[in-house]
């Protein structure tokens, strides 16, 4: 558990409402401490980022309030990240990134021959198999290297550089920085964490409306968008019910992925209260439920002013591991591996991947 948070009473605030803010500083070489000119300074997971001038200044214009991840790349220097909290307009200390010797990929005297195979079985993973993930390409494939264990029938992955992935459906090219991804195919489970920078693809204005449209389409029942709705306390207003779904094992259950529990859904729907809390923190909200969390979702219509449920649902479990599932003021999970997605929010995968500063149509 986090010890910094203590857990107060929920309050909660319009996310339409958040602000923009500007984060300024410097990157210098910690050698010599000259500056660093041409770097990358990013937010993972977002749009925003900039390079640095000649003196090694940069500027990040247009951040929304949250918790990120700032992110320094330079070509022939060690990657830097640190974690950063914005609620205001911040100019951060010099960052000092250390050079590092250029390394030669080791070369492979005898070629991985089941490659092809390995990537085939990452690329359906990493990407998903949605009408959004058809439209998606690896554009650097050969950075990634992977391992299969037979006896556990686990797909591991790395990779040397960015994993640059063209997102033709949503309109973004996605350089992901992969730290971790293990699929295996007897639990059924699979996690992979990495920090991703957004690039807005050109387009003419067929193409920018087409992304608008689908890219909205995309957060519209995301996790992004039932997190946001909680801050907002608009569940009902915004499509969402959630119920309360218990799961004991079940001792009948032989192997396999289903039958591993009996289940009892209860149909009086959870107020906010019930699962989301806010932290002394300010900016940081909390999951915490003994049970899963039954998440439905439809996209409501409106007539006459009065909003009318739509008659389908989309369907989600969530199950939180530990006391706690932290997230903050975008929308995103800080501690991923807290929470576990089914159905429909456990489908999403790298297409589906919107940054964290994303701002829907209203």
């Amino acid at each position: 558990m986090i010890k910094w948070l203590i857990i107060i009473i929920m309050w909660l605030l319009p996310y339409s409402a958040l602000a923009q803010y500007r984060i300024t500083g410097r990157v210098v070489n910690l050698e010599d401490k000259k500056p660093v000119a041409n770097a990358s300074v990013f937010l993972s997971n977002a749009t925003a980022g900039a390079k640095t001038n000649d003196d090694g200044t940069y500027t990040i214009a247009n951040v929304r309030g949250g918790q990120y991840e700032l992110v320094v790349s330079m070509v022939g220097y060690a990657n830097y990240r640190q974690t950063i909290m914005v609620n205001n307009d911040i100019s951060l200390p010099d960052i000092e990134i250390i050079s590092k010797a250029i390394e030669l990929r080791e070369v492979r005297i005898h070629p991985d021959k089941n490659w092809a195979l390995h990537y085939d079985m990452f690329r359906r993973e990493f990407l998903g198999e949605s009408e959004n993930a058809k439209q998606c390409k690896i554009l650097n494939p050969k950075v990634l290297d992977f391992s299969y264990d037979k006896t556990t029938s686990e797909l591991s992955a790395s990779s040397s550089d960015f994993v640059d992935v063209e997102n033709k459906a949503l309109g973004y090219r996605v350089r992901y920085l992969l730290a971790n991804f293990t699929k295996n195919y007897s639990k059924g489970y699979l996690y992979y964490e990495g920090s991703a920078q957004f690039e807005n693809l050109k387009g003419n204005k067929s193409q920018l409306k087409k992304w608008q449209k689908n890219r909205q389409n995309t957060y519209e029942g995301s996790s992004m968008h039932f997190l946001r709705t909680i801050i907002a306390n608009q569940l009902q207003q915004e499509g969402f019910k959630v119920l309360r779904l218990t799961r004991k094992p079940n001792p009948e259950y032989r192997g396999g992925m289903n039958n591993r529990y009996v289940e009892t859904l209860l149909t009086t729907p959870l107020e906010i209260n019930d699962f989301a809390i806010r932290t002394d923190k300010n900016g940081i909200y909390a999951l915490s439920f003994k049970d899963c969390l039954y998440i439905m979702y439809a996209k409501p219509s409106v007539t006459n002013g009065e909003i009318k449920p739509a008659p389908l649902y989309t369907i989600s479990i969530a199950t939180i591991g530990g006391p706690y599932a932290y997230f903050d003021n975008n929308g995103i999970i800080i501690n991923p591996q807290s929470v576990t997605f089914e159905g429909s929010l456990g489908e999403s995968r790298l297409a589906e991947l919107l940054p964290v500063d994303y701002e829907p149509m209203q």
